[in-house]
Protein backbone atom coordinates (compact mmCIF):
# COMPACT_ATOMS: atom_id res chain seq x y z
CA UNK A 1 0.00 0.00 0.00
CA UNK A 2 0.89 3.70 -0.29
CA UNK A 3 1.08 5.49 3.32
CA UNK A 4 1.45 9.30 3.44
CA UNK A 5 3.12 9.98 7.12
CA UNK A 6 2.32 13.37 8.73
CA UNK A 7 4.90 14.20 11.64
CA UNK A 8 7.16 11.62 10.00
CA UNK A 9 10.73 13.52 11.42
CA UNK A 10 9.73 11.91 14.90
CA UNK A 11 11.81 9.01 16.50
CA UNK A 12 8.66 7.14 16.35
CA UNK A 13 7.08 7.79 13.29
CA UNK A 14 10.15 7.60 11.37
CA UNK A 15 10.75 4.75 12.78
CA UNK A 16 7.82 3.61 11.65
CA UNK A 17 8.08 4.79 8.41
CA UNK A 18 11.54 2.63 7.93
CA UNK A 19 10.04 -1.01 8.95
CA UNK A 20 6.90 0.13 6.61
CA UNK A 21 9.31 0.65 3.51
CA UNK A 22 11.21 -2.22 4.74
CA UNK A 23 7.94 -4.34 4.32
CA UNK A 24 7.26 -3.25 0.73
CA UNK A 25 4.75 -0.68 1.18
CA UNK A 26 5.54 2.64 -0.48
CA UNK A 27 5.95 5.57 1.91
CA UNK A 28 5.73 9.45 1.76
CA UNK A 29 5.55 12.01 4.56
CA UNK A 30 5.56 15.52 6.00
CA UNK A 31 6.88 17.32 8.37
CA UNK A 32 7.41 21.40 10.04
CA UNK A 33 10.97 21.73 9.28
CA UNK A 34 11.73 18.11 8.08
CA UNK A 35 14.88 18.05 10.08
CA UNK A 36 18.07 15.69 10.52
CA UNK A 37 19.15 13.15 11.26
CA UNK A 38 16.09 11.33 11.12
CA UNK A 39 15.58 13.45 7.42
CA UNK A 40 18.58 11.86 6.30
CA UNK A 41 18.15 8.38 7.37
CA UNK A 42 14.68 8.74 5.64
CA UNK A 43 16.08 10.09 2.30
CA UNK A 44 18.55 7.41 2.42
CA UNK A 45 15.94 4.67 2.28
CA UNK A 46 14.15 6.48 -0.97
CA UNK A 47 11.26 8.17 1.28
CA UNK A 48 9.80 11.69 -0.09
CA UNK A 49 9.66 13.96 2.25
CA UNK A 50 7.37 17.25 2.33
CA UNK A 51 7.98 20.47 4.14
CA UNK A 52 4.74 21.45 5.52
CA UNK A 53 1.24 20.24 5.77
CA UNK A 54 -0.78 21.68 3.10
CA UNK A 55 -3.47 20.54 1.55
CA UNK A 56 -1.79 20.18 -1.69
CA UNK A 57 -0.52 17.29 -0.58
CA UNK A 58 -3.96 15.27 -0.63
CA UNK A 59 -2.90 15.04 -4.40
CA UNK A 60 -0.82 11.98 -3.50
CA UNK A 61 -3.80 9.98 -3.01
CA UNK A 62 -2.19 7.41 -1.05
CA UNK A 63 -4.09 4.38 0.61
CA UNK A 64 -3.63 5.58 3.80
CA UNK A 65 -2.95 8.61 5.90
CA UNK A 66 -0.85 8.05 9.19
CA UNK A 67 -1.33 10.69 11.75
CA UNK A 68 1.33 11.43 14.55
CA UNK A 69 0.59 13.21 17.76
CA UNK A 70 1.97 15.77 16.69
CA UNK A 71 -0.86 16.59 14.29
CA UNK A 72 -4.00 18.89 16.01
CA UNK A 73 -7.35 20.41 15.30
CA UNK A 74 -5.45 23.66 16.78
CA UNK A 75 -5.99 27.29 14.59
CA UNK A 76 -3.60 29.73 14.06
CA UNK A 77 -4.12 33.49 15.76
CA UNK A 78 -5.92 34.59 12.08
CA UNK A 79 -8.55 31.60 12.59
CA UNK A 80 -6.94 29.32 9.94
CA UNK A 81 -5.68 25.71 10.80
CA UNK A 82 -2.47 24.89 12.20
CA UNK A 83 -2.37 21.48 9.93
CA UNK A 84 -4.88 22.34 6.80
CA UNK A 85 -3.99 18.76 5.68
CA UNK A 86 -5.75 17.10 8.46
CA UNK A 87 -8.79 19.08 7.90
CA UNK A 88 -8.79 18.26 4.40
CA UNK A 89 -8.52 14.66 5.07
CA UNK A 90 -11.80 15.19 7.70
CA UNK A 91 -13.25 16.20 4.80
CA UNK A 92 -12.99 14.44 1.86
CA UNK A 93 -13.64 11.17 4.51
CA UNK A 94 -9.87 9.59 3.15
CA UNK A 95 -8.61 7.04 5.09
CA UNK A 96 -6.59 7.97 8.25
CA UNK A 97 -5.25 6.04 11.48
CA UNK A 98 -2.98 6.99 13.91
CA UNK A 99 0.83 5.33 14.09
CA UNK A 100 0.79 3.27 16.79
CA UNK A 101 -2.44 1.56 15.53
CA UNK A 102 -1.04 1.07 12.04
CA UNK A 103 2.32 -0.52 13.33
CA UNK A 104 -0.12 -3.09 15.42
CA UNK A 105 -2.30 -4.10 12.37
CA UNK A 106 0.44 -4.15 9.55
CA UNK A 107 3.48 -5.25 11.47
CA UNK A 108 3.27 -6.29 15.07
CA UNK A 109 0.24 -8.40 14.29
CA UNK A 110 -0.60 -9.05 11.29
CA UNK A 111 -1.95 -12.37 10.20
CA UNK A 112 0.38 -13.27 7.86
CA UNK A 113 2.98 -13.12 10.39
CA UNK A 114 1.93 -12.56 13.90
CA UNK A 115 5.43 -11.34 16.32
CA UNK A 116 5.96 -11.94 20.25
CA UNK A 117 6.12 -8.49 21.10
CA UNK A 118 8.28 -7.52 23.99
CA UNK A 119 7.34 -4.09 25.14
CA UNK A 120 9.64 -2.06 27.86
CA UNK A 121 7.38 0.93 29.45
CA UNK A 122 8.58 3.46 32.14
CA UNK A 123 8.96 7.12 33.04
CA UNK A 124 12.67 6.80 32.16
CA UNK A 125 14.90 4.25 30.35
CA UNK A 126 13.14 3.09 27.86
CA UNK A 127 15.32 3.58 25.07
CA UNK A 128 17.96 2.02 26.94
CA UNK A 129 16.65 -0.69 28.31
CA UNK A 130 14.94 -1.28 24.77
CA UNK A 131 18.60 -0.95 23.06
CA UNK A 132 19.19 -3.53 25.85
CA UNK A 133 17.06 -6.46 25.42
CA UNK A 134 17.25 -6.07 21.23
CA UNK A 135 20.58 -6.17 22.02
CA UNK A 136 20.69 -9.27 23.87
CA UNK A 137 18.15 -10.82 21.83
CA UNK A 138 20.21 -10.52 18.73
CA UNK A 139 23.61 -12.05 20.36
CA UNK A 140 21.70 -15.35 21.23
CA UNK A 141 20.78 -15.53 17.67
CA UNK A 142 17.14 -14.46 17.81
CA UNK A 143 17.40 -12.08 14.93
CA UNK A 144 15.07 -9.66 16.76
CA UNK A 145 12.55 -6.67 14.72
CA UNK A 146 12.72 -3.76 16.55
CA UNK A 147 11.65 0.30 17.33
CA UNK A 148 13.78 2.74 19.88
CA UNK A 149 12.96 5.74 20.14
CA UNK A 150 17.01 6.59 19.39
CA UNK A 151 19.54 5.19 17.44
CA UNK A 152 21.49 2.13 19.58
CA UNK A 153 25.28 2.16 18.41
CA UNK A 154 25.36 -1.29 18.11
CA UNK A 155 22.74 -1.86 15.31
CA UNK A 156 23.20 1.90 14.05
CA UNK A 157 19.34 1.83 13.11
CA UNK A 158 16.21 2.95 15.21
CA UNK A 159 13.89 -0.34 13.87
CA UNK A 160 13.71 -2.88 11.74
CA UNK A 161 11.64 -5.51 10.83
CA UNK A 162 13.74 -8.70 12.25
CA UNK A 163 13.76 -12.19 10.82
CA UNK A 164 10.04 -13.65 9.62
CA UNK A 165 10.34 -16.33 12.06
CA UNK A 166 12.65 -17.24 14.93
CA UNK A 167 15.71 -18.65 14.25
CA UNK A 168 15.32 -20.91 17.57
CA UNK A 169 12.24 -21.90 18.33
CA UNK A 170 11.00 -21.50 21.89
CA UNK A 171 8.78 -23.01 24.36
CA UNK A 172 4.63 -23.17 23.75
CA UNK A 173 2.54 -22.68 20.90
CA UNK A 174 3.85 -19.14 20.25
CA UNK A 175 7.38 -19.98 20.16
CA UNK A 176 8.24 -19.66 16.19
CA UNK A 177 6.66 -16.34 16.51
CA UNK A 178 9.49 -13.99 15.61
CA UNK A 179 10.59 -11.56 18.06
CA UNK A 180 10.08 -7.76 18.12
CA UNK A 181 11.06 -5.42 20.80
CA UNK A 182 9.29 -2.45 21.09
CA UNK A 183 9.76 0.76 23.08
CA UNK A 184 6.23 1.62 24.73
CA UNK A 185 5.65 4.88 24.99
CA UNK A 186 2.47 6.11 27.91
CA UNK A 187 2.25 9.44 25.54
CA UNK A 188 -0.86 9.72 24.05
CA UNK A 189 -1.40 7.94 20.53
CA UNK A 190 -3.11 11.02 18.59
CA UNK A 191 -5.59 13.70 18.64
CA UNK A 192 -8.75 11.58 18.08
CA UNK A 193 -7.62 8.62 20.26
CA UNK A 194 -6.25 9.93 23.82
CA UNK A 195 -4.95 6.37 25.16
CA UNK A 196 -1.57 5.90 25.96
CA UNK A 197 0.40 4.39 22.58
CA UNK A 198 1.16 1.66 24.52
CA UNK A 199 -1.73 0.25 24.48
CA UNK A 200 -1.91 -0.87 20.69
CA UNK A 201 1.15 -2.71 20.98
CA UNK A 202 -0.04 -6.53 22.28
CA UNK A 203 2.93 -7.59 24.26
CA UNK A 204 3.50 -11.02 25.58
CA UNK A 205 6.33 -9.95 27.29
CA UNK A 206 5.84 -6.30 29.03
CA UNK A 207 8.15 -4.00 31.06
CA UNK A 208 7.01 -1.92 33.28
CA UNK A 209 10.36 -0.16 34.40
CA UNK A 210 9.41 2.48 36.68
CA UNK A 211 6.77 4.98 37.17
CA UNK A 212 6.26 8.29 38.25
CA UNK A 213 4.59 11.49 37.44
CA UNK A 214 5.69 13.28 33.90
CA UNK A 215 3.61 14.42 30.99
CA UNK A 216 1.67 17.34 32.35
CA UNK A 217 0.41 18.20 29.61
CA UNK A 218 -1.81 15.16 29.20
CA UNK A 219 -2.26 13.66 32.67
CA UNK A 220 -3.47 15.68 35.49
CA UNK A 221 -1.73 13.33 38.57
CA UNK A 222 0.19 10.05 38.98
CA UNK A 223 -2.95 7.88 39.32
CA UNK A 224 -4.22 8.94 35.92
CA UNK A 225 -0.43 7.47 34.67
CA UNK A 226 -0.86 4.21 36.43
CA UNK A 227 -4.50 3.49 34.96
CA UNK A 228 -2.79 3.53 31.74
CA UNK A 229 -0.58 1.42 32.64
CA UNK A 230 -3.12 -0.79 34.21
CA UNK A 231 -4.62 -0.86 30.94
CA UNK A 232 -0.99 -1.79 28.95
CA UNK A 233 -1.56 -4.32 31.74
CA UNK A 234 -4.71 -5.99 30.92
CA UNK A 235 -3.55 -6.57 27.18
CA UNK A 236 -0.89 -9.40 28.09
CA UNK A 237 -1.93 -12.67 27.77
CA UNK A 238 -2.18 -15.48 30.85
CA UNK A 239 0.98 -17.16 29.44
CA UNK A 240 2.92 -13.95 29.39
CA UNK A 241 5.10 -11.96 31.55
CA UNK A 242 4.88 -8.48 33.15
CA UNK A 243 8.34 -7.79 34.28
CA UNK A 244 8.07 -4.89 37.10
CA UNK A 245 10.39 -2.75 39.32
CA UNK A 246 9.70 -4.01 42.88
CA UNK A 247 11.23 -0.60 43.97
CA UNK A 248 8.49 1.30 42.38
CA UNK A 249 5.06 1.84 44.95
CA UNK A 250 3.44 3.48 41.68
CA UNK A 251 4.26 -0.12 40.07
CA UNK A 252 3.12 -1.99 43.02
CA UNK A 253 -0.68 -0.09 42.94
CA UNK A 254 -1.26 -0.70 38.65
CA UNK A 255 -0.75 -4.50 39.55
CA UNK A 256 -3.03 -4.40 42.81
CA UNK A 257 -5.66 -3.14 40.11
CA UNK A 258 -5.42 -6.43 38.22
CA UNK A 259 -3.14 -8.84 37.41
CA UNK A 260 -3.94 -11.75 35.24
CA UNK A 261 -0.59 -12.63 34.02
CA UNK A 262 2.96 -14.17 35.39
CA UNK A 263 4.75 -11.40 36.87
CA UNK A 264 8.62 -11.44 37.21
CA UNK A 265 10.06 -8.48 39.75
CA UNK A 266 13.59 -6.86 39.67
CA UNK A 267 15.57 -4.64 41.67
CA UNK A 268 14.65 -5.34 45.17
CA UNK A 269 15.97 -7.71 47.25
CA UNK A 270 13.85 -10.34 47.71
CA UNK A 271 13.15 -9.75 43.95
CA UNK A 272 13.05 -12.50 41.15
CA UNK A 273 16.00 -11.15 39.72
CA UNK A 274 18.52 -8.70 42.26
CA UNK A 275 21.88 -7.14 42.00
CA UNK A 276 24.95 -7.65 43.97
CA UNK A 277 27.95 -5.28 43.88
CA UNK A 278 28.44 -1.41 41.83
CA UNK A 279 26.32 -0.33 38.73
CA UNK A 280 29.81 -0.52 36.96
CA UNK A 281 30.50 -4.75 38.14
CA UNK A 282 27.90 -7.16 39.81
CA UNK A 283 26.80 -10.18 40.46
CA UNK A 284 22.92 -10.83 38.97
CA UNK A 285 20.70 -13.26 41.38
CA UNK A 286 17.88 -14.73 40.82
CA UNK A 287 15.63 -16.04 43.92
CA UNK A 288 18.73 -15.25 45.73
CA UNK A 289 21.49 -17.28 43.95
CA UNK A 290 23.63 -15.64 41.61
CA UNK A 291 23.24 -16.92 38.10
CA UNK A 292 25.54 -14.58 36.25
CA UNK A 293 27.99 -11.40 36.57
CA UNK A 294 28.28 -8.35 34.65
CA UNK A 295 31.40 -6.33 34.21
CA UNK A 296 30.87 -3.17 31.69
CA UNK A 297 31.33 0.20 30.54
CA UNK A 298 27.93 1.88 31.65
CA UNK A 299 27.38 3.91 34.88
CA UNK A 300 24.63 4.58 37.85
CA UNK A 301 22.11 2.71 39.95
CA UNK A 302 19.50 3.50 36.85
CA UNK A 303 21.56 1.66 34.42
CA UNK A 304 22.43 -1.54 36.97
CA UNK A 305 17.89 -1.22 37.37
CA UNK A 306 18.03 -1.61 32.73
CA UNK A 307 19.92 -4.36 33.08
CA UNK A 308 17.73 -6.69 35.42
CA UNK A 309 14.74 -5.60 33.67
CA UNK A 310 16.68 -6.62 30.38
CA UNK A 311 17.74 -9.75 31.99
CA UNK A 312 14.39 -10.63 33.37
CA UNK A 313 12.33 -9.98 29.87
CA UNK A 314 15.04 -12.04 27.82
CA UNK A 315 14.55 -14.84 30.24
CA UNK A 316 10.89 -14.91 29.30
CA UNK A 317 11.80 -16.02 25.74
CA UNK A 318 14.51 -18.82 27.02
CA UNK A 319 17.54 -16.73 26.88
CA UNK A 320 19.68 -17.50 30.24
CA UNK A 321 21.16 -14.35 32.47
CA UNK A 322 24.10 -15.56 31.66
CA UNK A 323 23.64 -15.03 27.73
CA UNK A 324 22.36 -11.59 28.82
CA UNK A 325 25.27 -10.82 30.53
CA UNK A 326 27.42 -11.97 27.98
CA UNK A 327 25.90 -9.89 25.57
CA UNK A 328 25.61 -6.70 27.73
CA UNK A 329 29.43 -6.65 28.32
CA UNK A 330 29.51 -5.92 24.66
CA UNK A 331 26.42 -3.01 25.06
CA UNK A 332 27.65 0.26 22.99
CA UNK A 333 24.15 2.23 24.18
CA UNK A 334 22.54 4.52 22.79
CA UNK A 335 23.59 8.08 20.77
CA UNK A 336 22.84 10.56 23.50
CA UNK A 337 23.11 9.06 26.19
CA UNK A 338 26.07 9.85 28.39
CA UNK A 339 27.82 10.79 25.00
CA UNK A 340 30.97 11.90 24.85
CA UNK A 341 30.79 14.58 21.86
CA UNK A 342 34.77 15.57 22.54
CA UNK A 343 37.53 17.08 24.77
CA UNK A 344 38.85 20.13 24.22
CA UNK A 345 41.52 22.66 26.45
CA UNK A 346 41.08 19.63 29.10
CA UNK A 347 37.32 19.78 29.39
CA UNK A 348 35.24 16.73 28.09
CA UNK A 349 31.66 17.81 26.76
CA UNK A 350 28.72 14.95 27.16
CA UNK A 351 25.40 14.68 25.13
CA UNK A 352 22.25 13.05 27.44
CA UNK A 353 19.13 12.93 26.83
CA UNK A 354 17.89 13.39 30.58
CA UNK A 355 14.95 15.92 30.99
CA UNK A 356 12.88 14.89 33.90
CA UNK A 357 14.26 16.11 36.99
CA UNK A 358 14.66 11.93 38.32
CA UNK A 359 16.19 11.33 34.75
CA UNK A 360 18.85 14.38 35.81
CA UNK A 361 20.08 13.17 39.07
CA UNK A 362 20.41 9.54 38.42
CA UNK A 363 22.65 10.70 35.23
CA UNK A 364 24.64 12.97 37.27
CA UNK A 365 24.93 10.90 40.44
CA UNK A 366 26.40 8.01 37.78
CA UNK A 367 28.69 10.19 37.04
CA UNK A 368 29.96 11.31 40.26
CA UNK A 369 30.07 8.02 41.23
CA UNK A 370 32.59 6.90 38.30
CA UNK A 371 34.55 10.34 38.54
CA UNK A 372 35.01 10.30 42.25
CA UNK A 373 34.60 13.26 44.16
CA UNK A 374 37.65 15.39 43.12
CA UNK A 375 36.46 15.68 39.42
CA UNK A 376 34.04 18.63 38.98
CA UNK A 377 31.18 18.18 37.09
CA UNK A 378 29.47 21.06 35.22
CA UNK A 379 25.67 21.02 34.60
CA UNK A 380 24.40 22.44 31.66
CA UNK A 381 20.47 21.69 31.00
CA UNK A 382 17.19 23.05 29.42
CA UNK A 383 14.09 22.70 31.08
CA UNK A 384 12.26 21.42 27.67
CA UNK A 385 9.95 18.58 27.67
CA UNK A 386 6.35 20.38 28.06
CA UNK A 387 5.70 19.14 31.88
CA UNK A 388 9.15 20.88 32.70
CA UNK A 389 7.63 24.23 30.76
CA UNK A 390 4.88 24.45 32.74
CA UNK A 391 6.84 24.36 35.61
CA UNK A 392 5.45 21.40 37.33
CA UNK A 393 8.45 19.80 38.36
CA UNK A 394 10.77 23.34 39.13
CA UNK A 395 10.91 22.56 43.12
CA UNK A 396 12.49 19.39 42.07
CA UNK A 397 15.47 20.68 40.48
CA UNK A 398 18.12 21.60 43.03
CA UNK A 399 17.90 18.28 44.50
CA UNK A 400 18.59 16.64 40.91
CA UNK A 401 21.21 18.57 40.15
CA UNK A 402 22.87 18.24 43.81
CA UNK A 403 25.76 16.20 42.64
CA UNK A 404 27.10 19.07 40.25
CA UNK A 405 29.81 21.95 40.92
CA UNK A 406 28.11 24.18 38.66
CA UNK A 407 24.73 24.62 36.70
CA UNK A 408 23.83 26.46 34.02
CA UNK A 409 20.54 26.67 32.59
CA UNK A 410 18.85 27.83 29.34
CA UNK A 411 15.81 30.03 30.01
CA UNK A 412 14.53 30.30 26.52
CA UNK A 413 10.86 29.64 26.26
CA UNK A 414 9.99 29.35 30.04
CA UNK A 415 7.22 30.99 32.27
CA UNK A 416 8.74 30.90 34.87
CA UNK A 417 12.05 32.33 36.89
CA UNK A 418 14.47 29.27 36.88
CA UNK A 419 16.64 31.64 38.85
CA UNK A 420 14.68 31.62 41.55
CA UNK A 421 14.11 28.04 41.64
CA UNK A 422 17.51 27.24 41.43
CA UNK A 423 18.05 29.81 44.27
CA UNK A 424 18.76 26.76 46.88
CA UNK A 425 22.29 26.25 44.89
CA UNK A 426 23.59 29.64 45.46
CA UNK A 427 26.44 31.38 43.29
CA UNK A 428 27.09 27.96 41.90
CA UNK A 429 23.85 27.62 39.60
CA UNK A 430 23.74 30.47 36.07
CA UNK A 431 20.75 31.01 33.70
CA UNK A 432 20.92 32.54 30.38
CA UNK A 433 17.92 33.57 27.37
CA UNK A 434 20.01 32.41 24.99
CA UNK A 435 22.78 29.24 23.90
CA UNK A 436 25.69 32.51 22.84
CA UNK A 437 25.37 33.62 26.40
CA UNK A 438 25.39 29.80 27.78
CA UNK A 439 28.38 29.06 25.99
CA UNK A 440 30.63 32.43 27.16
CA UNK A 441 29.19 31.18 31.01
CA UNK A 442 30.81 27.45 30.72
CA UNK A 443 33.55 28.55 28.63
CA UNK A 444 34.49 31.25 31.32
CA UNK A 445 33.85 28.95 34.68
CA UNK A 446 35.52 25.35 32.87
CA UNK A 447 38.74 24.43 33.57
CA UNK A 448 40.88 21.72 32.66
CA UNK A 449 39.92 18.00 33.97
CA UNK A 450 36.11 19.26 34.21
CA UNK A 451 33.12 16.94 33.03
CA UNK A 452 30.46 19.47 31.01
CA UNK A 453 27.00 17.17 30.68
CA UNK A 454 24.72 19.27 28.25
CA UNK A 455 21.24 17.38 28.67
CA UNK A 456 17.99 17.90 26.84
CA UNK A 457 15.43 16.12 25.31
CA UNK A 458 15.93 18.61 21.62
CA UNK A 459 19.21 20.21 20.03
CA UNK A 460 19.84 22.46 22.73
CA UNK A 461 21.04 24.83 19.48
CA UNK A 462 24.19 22.88 18.83
CA UNK A 463 25.95 23.95 21.81
CA UNK A 464 28.07 20.53 21.97
CA UNK A 465 29.94 21.47 18.86
CA UNK A 466 29.62 25.56 20.29
CA UNK A 467 31.10 24.50 23.15
CA UNK A 468 33.89 22.39 21.81
CA UNK A 469 35.12 25.13 19.53
CA UNK A 470 34.70 27.56 21.98
CA UNK A 471 36.95 25.57 24.45
CA UNK A 472 39.92 24.86 21.66
CA UNK A 473 42.95 26.14 23.13
CA UNK A 474 43.56 29.57 21.22
CA UNK A 475 46.91 29.09 18.49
Amino acid sequence: MHIHILGICGTFMGGLAALAREAGHRVTGCDAGVYPPMSDQLRALGIELIEGYGADQMALQPDMYVVGNVVSRARLADGSPKFPLMEAILESGAPYTSGPQWLSEHVLHHPSCPRHVLAVAGTHGKTTTTSMLAWILECAGLAPGFLVGGVPLDFGISARLGAASRPVAGAGPSGREPLFVIEADEYDTAFFDKRSKFVHYRPRTAVFNNLEFDHADIFENLAAIERQFHHLARTVPGSGRIVVNGLEESLARVLHQGCWSEVSSFGAVVSDFSAEGEPGAFDVLHRGRKVARLEWQLTGTHNQLNALAAIAAADHVGVSPAQACEALARFQNVKRRMELRGIAGGVSVYDDFAHHPTAIRTTLDGLRRKLGSQARILAVFEPRSNTMKLGAMKSQLPWSLESADLVFCHTAGLDWDAAEALQPLGAGARTAGDIATLVDQIRAAAQPGDHVVCMSNGGFGGIHARLLAALQPAA
